[in-house]
C-alpha cells in the first residue's frame, strides 16, 4: 500500500501532521525565553530529565517522520515529473509543478536548517563553549543546570545566524501554508465548501510559528545594537569567544 502514489500521499499527510504539531509545541516552549532566565531553564532542564526510552524514543520518532517526510516528497516529484500529461491538463500541470517547486525549494532549506540547528543548539559542536554556561538551581548547594537562556542569548548575538534563523522561519511559514492544507487533501477529507477557510487557516497558523519563531533572534539583534533592552542583559556577560 505504502509503495503506490497514493500510499505515499498517506506517509507524506500523517508525517506531517506530526511535524506541524511538533513545530508549535517547540514554539511554546521556546517562547518561555519572554518569561526570563529561570523559566526558560527549568523548562529545558525538564525535558533532558525525562527518562531515557522517552526522549530518545520522541527524538528519533521525529527523525524518522523528517526522513519519510522528506523521502515522500522527493519520490512524488519525480513520479509528477515523469507523468506525461494531456494537452488539457498541461497548464494545471504547470501550476501544480511550480508549487512542487516552491515546495521542494523550502523543504531543502529546511532540512540543511534542522541540521544547522541540532549543530547549534542540541549537540553544540558548532560553538562547543555553550557547554560551560551553566547556572545554579535554588541556592548553590543544590547542583548546576545548563544554562539554556544564556545560550540562547548568545547565539543569537551572531548578526549571521539570527538573519540565518528569520530567513529559515520564512521558508518554513511558506511550506506551512501549502502544507497545511494538502494535508486535508491527501488524507481524501478536504471539500469545495470549506477549501478557502483550510487555505486561510493554514496561512494564519504558518504566519504565527514564524513570528514566534524568528522574535527572539529579531528582539536580540534589536538589543545588539543598542535600541531596547528587553533581556536580562546582567546574565550573560559572554566570554569574547562568544560574540
Amino acid at each position: 500500500m505504502f509503495t503506490s502514489s497514493l500510499g505515499k500521499k498517506y506517509i507524506m499527510a500523517l508525517t506531517g501532521i506530526v511535524l506541524i504539531g511538533f513545530v508549535f509545541v517547540h514554539m511554546a516552549g521556546n517562547l518561555q525565553i519572554l518569561l526570563g532566565q529561570e523559566a526558560i531553564n527549568a523548562y529545558a532542564h525538564a525535558l533532558q530529565s525525562l527518562p531515557m526510552p522517552i526522549l530518545w524514543g520522541s527524538r528519533v520518532f521525529l527523525i524518522v517522520c523528517v526522513i519519510l517526510h522528506a523521502w515522500t516528497a522527493v519520490v512524488l516529484i519525480r513520479e509528477n515529473r515523469a507523468a506525461r500529461p494531456h494537452a488539457n491538463e498541461i497548464e494545471v500541470t504547470k501550476r501544480a509543478g511550480l508549487a512542487s517547486l516552491k515546495m521542494g525549494f523550502s523543504g531543502i532549506t529546511l532540512l540543511l536548517f534542522i541540521v544547522f540547528h541540532l549543530l547549534h543548539f542540541t549537540i553544540r559542536t558548532i560553538y562547543p563553549e555553550y557547554d560551560d554556561l551553566m547556572t545554579t538551581v535554588g541556592s548553590p548547594n543544590e547542583g548546576e543546570i545548563h544554562d539554556v537562556y544564556s545560550m540562547v542569548l548568545a547565539g543569537f548575538n551572531h548578526l549571521w545566524i539570527s538573519i540565518f534563523y528569520v530567513v529559515a522561519m520564512f521558508s518554513l511559514s511558506g511550506h506551512l501554508a501549502h502544507g497545511f492544507s494538502s494535508v486535508f487533501q491527501s488524507l481524501g477529507i478536504r471539500s469545495e465548501s470549506w477549501g478557502k477557510k483550510l487555505d486561510l487557516a493554514g496561512k494564519a497558523y504558518a504566519w504565527s510559528i514564524c513570528l514566534g519563531f524568528s522574535i527572539v533572534p529579531v528582539l536580540v539583534t534589536i538589543e545588539k545594537f543598542g535600541f531596547i533592552t528587553f533581556f536580562e542583559t546582567s546574565t550573560y556577560s559572554f566570554p569574547v569567544a562568544l560574540n
